[in-house]
């Protein structure tokens, strides 16, 4: 088998057999292919697209490229969340505990923030003592006696997708809708839940910007994941203004808190609502999505998912005080307050740009070895739909180097429109993807 034969195929629009597949990833990876001609073959991806079967066959060589994690010591069936990312999006410190409360076993591995989106990790490290680096036996250990667990990943999974993105990055091969379905899938499937909710942004703030592109990438990751066997179900869900208040590492860890205690955001405590029942549906805990969601209510009401974040904290070495006492969590030493320029409805806040914004103040990372300053973000005290007066404090930025303060308060003052007239209301989910297709919202 020739890496030519294989670029002339796929340039010429035919599809790549399993064998094929498995040749140039397991030769990509132990450096006996070049780049250049791995280069060639994703451009020809890039423009000839791959079939269902050729996606699964990627994603499958791409998962076991590396380690895959064995979970069968875990009791039920695992369930895991993954959100294509950004900005405000704290759900996993919210809807792990909350699921877990409800008898789920939740084992996940997350990532780290880079650019505009934020990262679980990052969120969590925010917490003294918190650590997300688990030794097998106390990640399992963890989530059969506390149905809970998170932890990061190991460079030891999918280091096919490591090579693979990184080139992609550099060839402008990235927005292909297999290519990212793979990368994402393959790391999720490595990590060795049983069943996947994924909650697929659209919007500003979002990897996909429109409604058809993040039903397409639903419709092509759950296509794979059940084509492996693991039940799979995509939430389309909007990223066209930040998710909740608080943007900012510690900033959104108070929020989580807050919404366990009952007192969240509508659009986030909705969100965890949403698709913690279709994670308590596939772990066979609640038999349909109603009885899942009135579990999880009654979870918050009787403040065992609080209880449950308390036990989650403690177990992985971090200070379960800091649920009653949000001084132990850092602090940034100035305050600065955003007005609006005029008077009107707030019509639509950029997500992207406030992200930027919070990424300016030391929320997030430009690159993979910037430090990040867990204190540092915002908050948006006005939001989609409010009425303000000229004048009014529509954000609240948090941070510790004043020279930041002046480019950071004019990406998040320019990341509101105001308008005359009050906007329609958008939806926060648009529709899901299931093994039976594509079943937008009305």
């Amino acid at each position: 088998m020739r890496m030519y034969d294989l670029i002339k195929k796929k340039r010429d629009g035919k599809e790549l057999t399993k064998e094929e597949i498995k040749f140039f990833v397991d030769g990509y990876v132990q450096g006996e292919i070049p780049d250049y001609q791995v280069s060639a073959l994703m451009m020809a991806i890039y423009f000839q697209k791959m079939t269902n079967e050729e996606t699964v066959n990627l994603t499958r060589e791409m998962m076991h490229s590396g380690d895959v994690v064995d979970l069968s010591k875990i009791d039920g069936i695992k369930v895991d969340k993954h959100s294509t990312g950004g900005v405000g999006d704290k759900t996993t410190i919210a809807l792990a505990p909350l699921v877990a409360a409800c008898n789920a076993p939740v084992a996940k591995m997350s990532g780290r923030g880079l650019g505009h989106t934020g990262g679980t990790l990052d969120k969590l490290e925010a917490i003294p003592g918190f650590s997300i680096s688990l030794e097998d036996e106390k990640f399992i250990n963890n989530v059969n006696t506390h149905k809970v667990a998170v932890c990061g990943q190991t460079a030891a999974i999918v280091p096919a997708d490591k090579k693979l993105y990184a080139l992609r990055d550099v060839t402008s091969t990235v927005d292909n809708m297999s290519l990212i379905a793979s990368s994402i899938m393959s790391k999720k499937l490595a990590s060795g839940a049983d069943a996947i909710v994924l909650d697929v942004k659209t919007g500003s703030g979002a990897f996909m910007k429109t409604q058809d592109d993040s039903f397409a990438l639903a419709k092509a990751m759950v296509d794979i994941g059940n084509g492996m066997d693991r039940e799979t179900i995509g939430v389309i869900t909007d990223m066209d203004q930040p998710l909740g208040c608080a943007v900012g590492n510690s900033l959104e860890v108070i929020e989580a808190i807050e919404t366990l205690k009952g007192n969240g955001p509508k659009d986030f405590t909705e969100l965890c609502l949403t698709l913690g029942s279709y994670m308590l549906v596939l772990s066979k805990v609640a038999k349909d999505f109603d009885e899942a969601r009135t579990m999880l209510e009654e979870a918050i009401n009787s403040k065992k998912a609080l209880e449950k974040l308390k036990v989650f904290i403690e177990a992985q070495g971090g200070n379960p005080l800091v649920v009653d006492n949000y001084d132990l969590l850092p602090k940034a030493s100035l305050e600065v307050d955003v007005k609006a320029t005029k008077a009107g409805f707030i019509n639509k806040i950029d997500a992207e740009e406030v992200g930027i914004g919070a990424l300016i103040l030391g929320a997030g990372r430009e690159t993979k070895e910037s430090e990040i300053d867990l204190s540092a973000g915002l908050k948006l005290l006005k939001k989609v739909g409010e009425e303000v007066k000229e004048g009014d404090v529509i954000a609240r930025l948090y941070l510790n180097d004043e020279s930041k303060k002046d480019n950071a308060y004019e990406r998040v003052l320019n990341a509101y429109t105001i308008s005359d007239v009050k906007p329609e209301q958008r939806k926060l989910i648009y529709g899901i993807v299931d093994k039976n297709g594509i079943n937008k919202f009305n």
